[in-house]
């Protein structure tokens, strides 16, 4: 039978105490084997000892991170708990293609593609966008070539974060910046303007986004989390896109995926 677990509550400085008294200073935290036969050579037998002694010392014979660790068991704050990182002010979603492409149609599924990724994130961080920059360019270092590269600032009628209203501004911006004649190689989506729901001030009459947008969204991303990106999408997003980067020299996921398992025959 295995010995229950035992939990001490060391906000009562006795058992505090007592704990650093019975604590052996090599159980300490980033103390080892070779450290600890230095500590215990200069008397410091136990993390009390380690807390009581002399914390400049300490750094300067052996580190900063042990003064710390020693200021720490003496009840100073030294190591601040990591706070979580503050939304981003943009998302950019952007991929070269396989292969170069001449027609509007398979940019205009790329660039919806990168909007419905673009926009998970964006819910991800529970934020919403005002605005969107798409921009397509062509190879830049084939002299052979024709250079071309355009972007436009797309102004959105509410902010959003609704997949559907994102990507149909999206290609339709594709039309705007799309010359025929060029041989493209990458398109971008950028989303611009962000912020938390309820930080944009607007006059009474504004259009917000539906409560069915929200609703709706949430059930794609729950759907899409539990079987896999993709599953759910809108109907510009292809399964196989012709564009699609080429990963003929990718490596095999075999610790993540069950369809790349090695399998094991017996001869």
């Amino acid at each position: 039978m295995l010995p229950k677990p035992r939990v001490v509550d060391i906000c009562d400085p006795y058992k505090r105490d007592w704990v650093l008294r019975n604590t052996a200073v090599g159980e300490v935290w980033g103390v080892g084997r070779r450290l600890n036969a230095h500590l215990e050579a200069m008397g410091i037998q136990s993390a009390m000892d380690l807390a009581k002694a002399d914390k400049t010392m300490i750094g300067r014979k052996f580190s900063v991170v042990l003064e710390r660790t020693a200021r720490e068991l003496a009840g100073v704050s030294c190591m601040e708990l990591d706070e979580p990182d503050p939304p981003k002010q943009e998302i950019c979603c952007s991929r070269m293609f396989g292969k170069r492409m001449s027609e509007v149609g398979p940019i205009k599924e790329a660039v919806a593609t990168y909007t419905a990724r673009a926009a998970e994130k964006l819910r991800a961080q529970g934020s919403v966008c005002k605005k969107m920059r798409v921009s397509v360019r062509t190879g830049m270092f084939n002299p052979d070539e024709a250079k071309y590269a355009n972007g436009v600032v797309i102004e959105l009628p509410y902010p959003t974060n609704d997949t559907r209203l994102m990507t149909n501004a999206a290609t339709q911006a594709v039309d705007h910046i799309f010359r025929s004649g060029y041989r493209y190689s990458k398109a971008e989506v950028m989303l611009l303007d962000l912020r938390q729901p309820g930080e944009y001030t607007s006059d009474l009459f504004a259009l917000t986004q539906p409560q069915t947008s929200d609703q709706l969204m949430s059930v794609m991303d729950s759907i899409n989390s539990r079987w896999g990106r993709g599953t759910l999408r809108t109907a510009t997003v292809p399964t196989t896109p012709e564009w699609a980067m080429r990963r003929d020299l990718m490596s095999q996921s075999y610790t993540t995926r069950v369809d790349q398992l090695w399998v094991a025959k017996a001869h």
